[in-house]
């Protein structure tokens, strides 16, 4: 009788010359995380072959920083993403680079202290000039922030809309996020914008009532954003789609957002809106309870997947993972990605539209 448990032997991998693509699908025989890197990208290629399908990215930690910026621009850019979901940081450090400013090579075996008398900040090994910093932050007080319309409420998509607007306007722009997104008309969502110098930058134009207001005795302007209304919009995208995906760098606010999503649309409709596939990239545990550990098959038991649903976690450093898988992506996926129909999204004063083109 033959044991049931020993079907399919490992296949060692072999070193020869061969592309990415090559290498993570032959990891798809190996053990341990590597074999994950290559399901997971076995598996975010199916999901572009896929008929009428929303794909979501959540986006958390230092990214941005650390180098991910033209990956992530390129996903978009491609569309093998189709809605972002960022921190506040990663959108703040993709404008501040944007404007023709830089992150460093650093080191962590450095005085702190010493770095703070010299007006550089550190995130772990990247060094940045703080007073760059306060210069992007300058311009998203006096420049963009002015520009946004008096007393209406926006939603995070519609203010990273503009935002990507105003900077594509800039030529040292070009590897943007935001740019990248407002030029492919992907929605970018960040619902804790509140929660990053982006968020406090927008909150400073509303202290500060501008030079041109005072002249003519106006009121100071008051620039509002919706939080509930940015909610009510992601959750429509899971209402009108039939099949979607959540792919996860990272945990936090992102990962949660579009979660919960499906969990809202399914509620709304009366109907299954559990995601279809689920790919996460994340150093995190579960064991502690936290969101951004929680495995992608708990998350079922809240109807946040579907019980049939692909799903793929692979635990390991973003900045190790990502480029990887995205240069696989290229080699193998570029084309699929460019046949797929996208999904457009149509916000209207009371409506929303979703449709593949």
């Amino acid at each position: 009788m033959k044991n049931i448990f020993l079907k399919h032997p490992t296949k060692p991998v072999k070193v020869a010359s061969k592309d990415l693509a090559e290498l993570l699908e032959e990891m798809r025989y190996v053990g341990f995380q590597g074999r994950k890197l290559g399901e997971l990208t076995e598996a975010w290629v199916s999901m572009l072959q896929e008929d009428k399908i929303v794909i979501f990215m959540g986006l958390a930690g230092a990214m941005v920083p650390a180098g991910m910026r033209r990956v992530i621009s390129y996903l978009i850019r491609k569309r093998m993403i189709d809605v972002l979901v960022s921190t506040g940081a990663n959108l703040y450090h993709d404008c501040h680079e944007a404007l023709g400013r830089k992150h460093y090579l650093g080191t962590p075996n450095v005085n702190d202290v010493i770095l703070r008398k010299h007006y550089v900040d550190r995130i772990y090994d990247i060094f940045a000039n703080e007073k760059g910093f306060y210069k992007t932050d300058l311009w998203i007080q006096n420049e963009f922030a002015q520009s946004l319309e008096d007393g209406y409420p926006y939603s995070s998509r519609e203010i990273l809309h503009l935002l990507g607007k105003k900077l594509s306007e800039r030529k040292t722009a070009k590897n943007s996020i935001l740019v990248s997104a407002y030029r492919a008309d992907v929605p970018i969502f960040c619902p804790a914008i509140n929660d990053s110098s982006l968020g406090f930058s927008i909150m400073f134009a509303n202290r500060k009532p501008s030079v041109a207001k005072l002249r003519k005795g106006k009121a100071q302007k008051r620039i509002i954003i919706d939080c509930l209304k940015d909610v009510d919009e992601i959750s429509k995208i899971c209402e009108k789609a039939r099949v979607t995906a959540g792919i996860y760098i990272g945990g936090g606010v992102p990962k949660n957002y579009i979660q919960q999503a499906a969990v809202i649309a399914s509620y709304q409709t009366r109907h299954n809106r559990s995601h279809n596939y689920g790919l996460q990239i994340t150093m995190d545990s579960p064991q502690w309870g936290g969101l951004s550990g929680c495995t992608l098959e708990e998350s079922q038991s809240w109807g946040k997947y579907d019980a049939n649903a692909k799903i793929v976690t692979c635990y390991c450093d973003a900045t190790i993972a990502l480029p990887i898988v995205a240069h696989a992506l290229m080699e193998k996926a570029e084309r699929i990605a460019e046949r797929r129909k996208k999904p457009s999204f149509r916000w209207e004063k009371d409506s929303f539209k979703l449709k593949f083109v």
